[in-house]
């Protein structure tokens, strides 16, 4: 049986479905869909450093886009983790990387990111 802790996909790295949700995240057509694709794209790539990093690097910049400081300030932070994470193994499977939830919290992946972590895999995405 899962708990929390097991990431809910396999700990390989799928770069196909990592690519799609974030090139989704990019051409979404609102700033709340985009977060639902980068959140997923957290998920995804959060065992591997550089999807990881590249995730978080992208929530930096759609927080600044949209001015949400707080935000923003949470993913400076959650950037100067990443390192630390990886290097520790100490990884919270399942968070989806917003500042609104702790950065050290493991969490059952949310139905609506599994959605979309389901269609980037069968290569059938698409921002609404």
């Amino acid at each position: 049986m899962a708990t929390f802790t097991d990431p809910p996909f396999p700990r390989w790295f799928d770069e196909t479905t990592h690519t799609r949700l974030m090139r989704e995240a990019i051409k979404a057509s609102s700033s709340e869909q985009a977060w639902l694709y980068l959140e997923a794209a957290h998920v995804v790539g959060q065992l591997h450093i550089r999807p990881h990093l590249q995730t978080h690097a992208h929530m930096l910049g759609l927080a600044w886009r949209t001015r949400d400081w707080s935000e923003a300030a949470g993913q400076v932070i959650r950037l100067a983790l990443v390192p630390l994470g990886h290097l520790s193994g100490r990884l919270p499977l399942g968070n989806p990387g917003r500042s609104t939830v702790s950065a050290f919290e493991p969490l059952p992946v949310r139905p609506e990111l599994a959605g979309l972590i389901a269609q980037a895999r069968t290569g059938r995405t698409h921002a609404a």
